[in-house]
């Protein structure tokens, strides 16, 4: 490989002093991890062909999974090794450096920075948290609020077993319409009740894109990500399933992941 073709690609930042000389190959499965420090810093690398992620060639791959699929794994591998040593500062996957000088040269710039993230994060790790919503047991359920007056209002106390059957089938849709017009409201006050609650025991919150889909007949309605502190990580997931628990019969549940590195709450250092 000769240097015009070639780049250097960034794993994560952490500190140089426990770090010892990785083993292990970077995302392409060939090239060695390369640990180079600065100050007191270390950024974890290996070199890649830089047509393998810039380029017209390189957006078809982004879309073959079975292209993308082990290099990801390689990527996030590599932090959770660094991460036994200590906190990371996490790159962005595909993040590229042409040369060790343009590295050091943003490095000069971010050294405060990068070092201020790693002390805030010293001692946490990130979870996820999605909420998703089982819509054929939650538009029943609040339908039987509304038949059984548990809405609030006396008006919505409807007895529809002694209707004759053409307004039976009248009020049942106006009742049906009822639920999914409060199922937003009620929806949002939930969720955001759970997540206080979670907050209560994390340092940090971020709310990421929520995914479009989830698992057949289910939706992903919230998507949080939690800096947590490891001494509070059994409360921190208690509180996750008790919420699931309590809310899986009225259609709404919390799936729990992590630990991560801390992706959604490291600055944006490289353009």
């Amino acid at each position: 490989m000769t240097m015009s073709k070639t780049a250097f690609y960034l794993f994560c930042f952490a500190r140089s002093g426990p770090l010892p000389e990785f083993g292990g190959t970077g995302v392409d499965g060939e090239s060695p991890l390369l640990v180079w420090t600065f100050a007191d810093l270390a950024a974890v690398l290996s070199t890649v062909y830089v047509a393998d992620f810039s380029g017209p060639v390189a957006e078809a791959r982004m879309q073959d999974l079975s292209w993308l699929g082990p290099r990801a794994y390689r990527h996030e591998a590599v932090i959770e090794e660094v991460m036994a040593y200590g906190p990371v500062l996490p790159a962005r996957f595909g993040t590229l450096f042409s040369s060790l000088e343009s590295l050091e040269g943003l490095l000069v710039k971010h050294d405060r920075a990068i070092s201020q993230f790693l002390d805030h994060v010293t001692g946490h790790e990130e979870w996820g948290v999605k909420g998703v919503l089982n819509r054929g047991k939650a538009l029943p359920e609040l339908e039987s609020r509304y038949q059984t007056g548990g809405v609030g209002q006396a008006e919505r106390n409807f007895d529809l077993s002694s209707l004759p059957p053409g307004m039976r089938y009248l009020q049942r849709r106006r009742v049906r319409a009822a639920a999914e017009n409060e199922l937003p409201q009620w929806l949002q006050a939930t969720c955001a009740g759970v997540a206080e609650d979670l907050r209560g025991c994390a340092s940090g919150f971020s709310m990421p894109k929520a995914l479009v889909n989830g698992a057949s007949g289910s939706e992903v309605v919230s998507n949080w990500a939690f800096l947590v502190p490891k001494g509070a990580r059994a409360d921190f997931c208690g509180r996750v399933q008790r919420a699931s628990a309590e809310l899986a019969d009225q259609g709404l549940t919390f799936e729990l992941t992590g630990p991560w590195p801390p992706y959604h709450f490291a600055p944006s250092l490289v353009a």
